[in-house]
């Protein structure tokens, strides 16, 4: 079976030579499913962006095929050529027999536009809560969210992160899903507490609804640890990214470093004690999945489906204040990060294996494979 995942921005996240461009958490979730596919037997491609890499060219058994530059095209017109045109003459070069997509987009309705004509299946995972409620949709014009809600109810099968996801979409949208739970990397290095000298992560893209400014904030009130700050700059948001970097100067006990590459991040997760997280809204982090793998417990204002709280895996609060508190108990008490970290490994063995976590991806893909020609 064929499967062909949409997603422009995965390259940098597939091939280690482009990730200076960056990525997010939805191009994570596609390339960790298209790899762990391959693994499987699938033939597996993506349509990308054209980063000036070879047409058909393949990495870690992922065939991609390029659509068009970021800037190409003119305004107003740019939205049929080469935008539409050149991704549809990718999806044709690929000739899957199911196209994924992700993230709530324009994209998702032309993709499902193409499946209808050309009886492919087709399948959309949420990569936001806000991709569940057009009041806060992260798409900007009318016309990009009706061909939104198109694709989302044309798709065979629409995965969701969490329950909430899940009530929200069928609220909102009349449209049934399923829920999938994110995947993860294997953890890198397993280091003891002692080894590991981050005392305090954050990683994240520097956009508003992140929040930044409070890992700044809580820098000032737990002056006797140091935070590590990472996270690059996101379109429409450069200006917030020079604030944060000038504000993370005057800090004496907090490193920002900026943009760090996919392929690199990781390391930075190994050394880590504890990881914090200021979003007031998200999907499911990848970052608390890369943490709890490595036994890093979460502090976070934001609890998908109260998983942070039900399984002990780290501490949901409101305010700063409390986040700080807390940071520094589970830095001075051993007894108790040990007992969080020991939570947080047995945790996604138990939760988020692959064979676990496989499963209703698969189970979706075979349903929209047997649907194509509907």
């Amino acid at each position: 079976m064929k499967v062909c995942f949409v997603g422009f921005e995965n390259l940098p996240v597939l091939a280690r030579e482009y990730n200076h461009f960056g990525n997010g958490g939805a191009q994570l979730q596609q390339t960790l499913l298209a790899k762990a596919l391959v693994v499987r037997g699938y033939q597996v491609s993506m349509v990308v962006r054209d980063y000036g890499q070879p047409d058909a060219a393949a990495w870690h058994g992922v065939t991609t095929y390029k659509a068009y530059r970021p800037d190409a095209g003119l305004p107003v017109i740019r939205f049929v050529y080469p935008r539409w045109t050149a991704m549809w003459a990718a999806l044709m070069r690929a000739d899957a027999d199911v196209y994924y997509t992700s993230c709530a987009s324009m994209e998702v309705g032309l993709v499902a536009m193409f499946c209808r004509r050309h009886g492919r299946g087709f399948l959309h995972r949420l990569a936001h809560d806000t991709d569940a409620d057009p009041k806060r949709l992260l798409i900007r014009y009318t016309r990009d969210k009706q061909l939104y809600k198109y694709g989302l109810r044309h798709a065979h099968t629409v995965l969701c992160q969490h329950a909430g996801q899940q009530r929200a979409l069928m609220e909102n949208y009349e449209v049934a899903s399923v829920v999938a739970d994110p995947l993860v990397d294997p953890a890198g290095r397993q280091l003891d507490r002692e080894k590991r000298d981050l005392e305090i992560l954050w990683v994240s893209n520097l956009s508003a609804f992140k929040r930044p400014e409070l890992a700044i904030e809580l820098a000032r009130r737990v002056h006797s640890r140091h935070i590590h700050m990472v996270g690059g700059p996101q379109p429409g948001f450069s200006d917030l990214y020079r604030e944060i970097e000038a504000a993370a100067k005057g800090v004496p006990n907090l490193t920002f470093w900026g943009r760090v590459p996919y392929h690199d991040v990781g390391d930075l997760y190994d050394r880590a004690k504890v990881f914090v997280n200021t979003s007031d809204k998200e999907g499911f982090p990848n970052s608390f999945l890369q943490s709890w793998r490595r036994g890093v417990p979460v502090i976070s204002f934001f609890d998908p489906d109260g998983v942070i709280k039900r399984e002990g895996l780290g501490a949901s609060l409101r305010s700063v204040e409390e986040m700080a508190c807390v940071a520094e108990h589970l830095i001075a008490d051993e007894t108790e990060w040990r007992k969080v970290s020991a939570r947080c490994r047995s945790y996604m063995d138990r939760k988020h294996g692959d064979d676990v976590v496989l499963k209703p991806y698969v189970a979706a893909i075979e349903e929209a494979f047997h649907r194509r020609k509907t």
